[in-house]
């Protein structure tokens, strides 16, 4: 087989385990000869449209057989993937596909409407809806193997980041990338062949795509898509499908213990709780704990596809708070300005090196250039390291607050604001202050039923930070706006909240 590459996976993994079964969606059932199949004829009807390698094909849609199809036929042309977030306006997507060159696009049906919309300036000349035409097109394709080489240097996808701050870029993702990466979640994670995995995050999200579903199979288990998330169906899913493994980011988790099913819902298959995306907050950890369930906590990013840090069961609990140590094949530093390393306890930025960590930006030799020092990626992520290793993700560099001199990180407020009885959501932000240049602002979230007392609010934090870091001024809101992803837009908070 020419294909190293991720392509090859469903025809590698067909000769194993045939009849085992791959995916699961909704009445739907794909097994490994099926999925390789079906990935088989795909890539004809890509290569039959004038899809080559190197071309882009683009995705739109949410979790669905067609998506992995999609991703492992680009795979075996040696064309390159791009997942589009679902929940982007026709604008942003006109523009990621536009940006990316893409000349293919597989669309969901709940998303004809959008693609109808789009401008007839971008590069895309094949449009393919999931659904019938789909599978007409199946039907009517060669099953002939395609052994088109494809190296592990070979780019696989253009995965856009978040876009928090300015346009999203989109992160150059190898086939060795995501293969390295996967070894790294089956060497630290303990996969089974028997995995079961519940995939309610998105798919267009690094983490739901390559923390959850690309390990699981390449392990040979089974994944059950569904297109969102839903707390009151996630017990039903546990259930009914006996789930033994799940990721989620921090959101994800909290909406299911706030459910009025989680003190007596069967959970008794759950062995693998995986939590990344932002911060884990302190009480969600101690939820889980009381109901014999431990998080495995993760830090990552888009750029390292994404896993870097990891904390294991065994250090769960001892470590709580900790993002943990360096994946098996990573290599993560926390440093000072000049690169050099950090002492115990002192604040630097998180830089890291390995196979998984993305050769640079599409189209942006510049922004890639700058993202890297000495070959060492720079996060832009705070940290501190304790003495036994472990690493400690303190906040985002931007989000930094610098009050009177002193440095103030976010996320150690909003870890206490969350164990706050009547609050649901926090973000905290700095605002101008003629005296101290600037000072920290909450902005909460009541809890369904709760009206939470600014004062009080303020006055349960006395004692427990140092006087500067306590908030100057609480705002309650509605909500918070976040990502597809579950990543708080700070950026938005303080437009909205910053300046009155």
């Amino acid at each position: 087989m020419r294909n190293e590459g991720l392509g090859s996976w469903p025809a590698r993994r067909a000769r194993k385990t045939p009849h085992r079964t791959a995916l699961v969606h909704g009445g739907t059932t794909v097994t490994y000869a099926g999925l390789h199949a079906r990935v088989t004829r795909l890539a004809h009807v890509l290569r039959a449209r004038g899809i080559r390698r190197g071309d882009r094909v683009a995705y739109l849609g949410p979790n669905h057989p067609s998506y992995l199809e999609t991703l492992f036929a680009a795979g075996t042309l040696g064309a390159v993937f791009v997942p589009l977030n679902t929940r982007l306006a026709g604008p942003e997507i006109a523009y990621q596909l536009s940006d990316s060159g893409a000349r293919a696009l597989v669309y969901g049906p709940s998303h004809a409407g959008l693609v109808a919309g789009l401008p007839g300036d971008t590069d895309v000349r094949t449009y393919v809806e999931v659904g019938a035409e789909y599978e007409r097109l199946l039907a009517e394709s060669p099953a002939e193997p395609v052994d088109e080489p494809v190296t592990p240097d070979d780019t696989c996808i253009i995965m856009y980041t978040s876009g928090t701050t300015g346009r999203p870029k989109g992160a150059m993702l190898t086939h060795g990338n995501l293969t390295w990466n996967a070894i790294n979640v089956l060497v630290d994670t303990d996969l089974i062949a028997d995995e079961r995995a519940l995939v309610s995050a998105p798919l267009f999200h690094t983490a739901g795509l390559n923390m959850l579903t690309l390990p699981v199979l390449l392990k040979g288990g089974t994944c059950v898509l569904v297109e969102s998330f839903d707390p009151d169906a996630t017990f039903d899913l546990i259930e009914q499908h006996r789930i033994t493994f799940m990721f989620g980011v921090p959101t994800m988790f909290e909406q299911v213990a706030r459910h009025p099913r989680w003190p007596d819902a069967d959970l008794s298959s759950l062995r693998i709780l995986t939590c990344g995306g932002s911060p884990v907050s302190t009480p969600l950890i101690a939820a889980y704990q009381a109901r014999g369930l431990t998080f495995l906590q993760g830090y990552g990013m888009t750029e390292a596809s994404p896993g870097t840090l990891f904390l294991d069961a065994e250090h769960a609990v001892s470590k709580a708070g900790s993002a943990g140590v360096p994946h098996f094949f990573s290599d993560v530093r926390v440093v000072r300005p000049d690169l050099a390393p950090v002492d115990v306890d002192e604040t630097g930025e998180v830089v890291l090196r390995g196979p998984h960590v993305m050769p640079g930006y599409w189209g942006l030799p510049e922004e890639t250039a700058a993202s890297f020092a000495d070959g060492w990626f720079r996060s832009g992520d705070a940290a501190r390291v304790d003495e036994d290793g472990y690493v400690f993700i303190v906040d985002r560099i931007k989000d930094m607050i610098i009050s009177g001199g002193e440095n103030i990180y976010p996320a150690e407020i909003e870890d206490l604001l969350l164990g706050h009885p009547d609050i649901a959501e926090c973000a905290v932000i700095g605002v101008p202050d003629d005296k101290w240049g600037e000072v920290p602002r909450a902005v909460v979230v009541p809890r369904e039923g709760a009206t939470p007392d600014p004062d009080e609010i303020l006055a349960s934090l006395a004692g427990r930070l140092a006087k500067y870091k306590i908030p100057k001024s609480v705002v309650i809101a509605d909500g918070l706006p976040r990502t597809a992803s579950g990543k708080l837009l700070k950026s938005r908070v303080r437009k909205r909240y910053g300046n009155s």
